[in-house]
C-alpha cells in the first residue's frame, strides 16, 4: 500500500458527532491532505453506526479518502468501507480478513516490536504506534518515542502510522523520523483556537 507524501493525515472521527460535523467533514477532506478517515465511535449503537457511517462513506469517496472503521470488521462489511481497524484486544488480523478479504486491515501496535512482528507476519495493511505525546482522546497505556519508528522501518515498506497528541508543534519531527501518516483527532475536531479546516490548513 502506497502513500502519498503530500496525504499523510490519518483522521480519526470525534468521540460525538456534533451538528456541523458532516459540513466540517466535506471542508476538511476537501483539503487534500487525508488518506484516511476512522469511524471511531464508541458510545453509539450499531444501527446508529451504520446511518453515520453511510453519511461519512459518501464524503469520503467524493474526495478520494480511504474509510475505515474502527474495531469492527462486520460494520465495515455492511458499509462497504475499505477496511478497519483493530486493537490488540479486538479479534485478530487472519479472522478479520476472513470477514471483509482483501480490504485494509491496520493495527495498533502500541511501543512493541515484538506486536509490529507479529503484524508484518499477518499481513497487516498499516502499523499504528503511540501514544508519542499526551492525548485527551483516550487514557494512554502505552508511551511510545520515534526509536520504535526507527527500528520498525528496518523491518518492513509497510506504512507505520503514528498516534497520540500530534498537533502543529510536533508533527513535523515524527514525519522526519520515519512516520508515513499522523493519526490526528482532538486537533482537529475539539481545537479552541481554529476551525477544523483551519487547523489542516496550517498543517502543510
Amino acid at each position: 500500500m502506497r502513500i502519498n507524501k503530500k496525504k499523510f493525515i490519518y483522521l480519526i472521527s470525534p468521540n460525538f458527532i456534533y451538528p456541523r460535523f458532516y459540513q466540517d467533514l466535506k471542508k476538511v477532506l476537501s483539503s487534500g491532505k487525508v488518506s484516511f478517515f476512522q469511524m471511531r465511535l464508541k458510545k453509539y449503537s450499531y444501527k446508529k453506526k451504520i446511518i453515520i457511517g453511510k453519511k461519512i462513506q459518501q464524503i469520503c469517496k467524493k474526495n478520494n479518502v480511504k474509510f475505515l472503521v474502527n474495531d469492527n470488521p462486520e460494520l465495515s462489511k455492511k458499509l462497504k468501507a475499505d477496511g478497519c481497524h483493530l486493537g490488540q484486544k479486538d479479534m485478530s488480523i487472519i479472522a478479520a480478513r476472513k470477514i471483509i478479504g482483501n480490504k485494509i486491515i491496520g493495527i495498533t501496535c502500541h511501543n512493541s516490536v515484538n506486536l509490529a512482528k507479529a503484524a508484518i507476519k499477518d499481513k497487516a495493511n498499516y502499523i499504528a504506534f503511540g501514544a508519542f505525546f499526551s492525548t485527551k482522546t483516550k487514557k494512554v497505556k502505552y508511551k511510545a518515542t520515534t526509536k520504535i519508528l526507527d527500528k520498525v522501518k528496518k523491518l518492513t515498506r509497510i506504512p507505520l502510522v503514528a498516534i497520540g497528541g500530534i498537533n502543529l508543534s510536533n508533527y513535523k519531527k515524527l514525519l522526519l523520523n520515519n512516520a508515513n501518516l499522523l493519526a490526528i483527532s482532538s486537533y482537529v475536531w475539539n481545537n479552541k483556537k481554529y476551525k477544523p479546516f483551519e487547523t489542516i490548513e496550517k498543517i502543510k
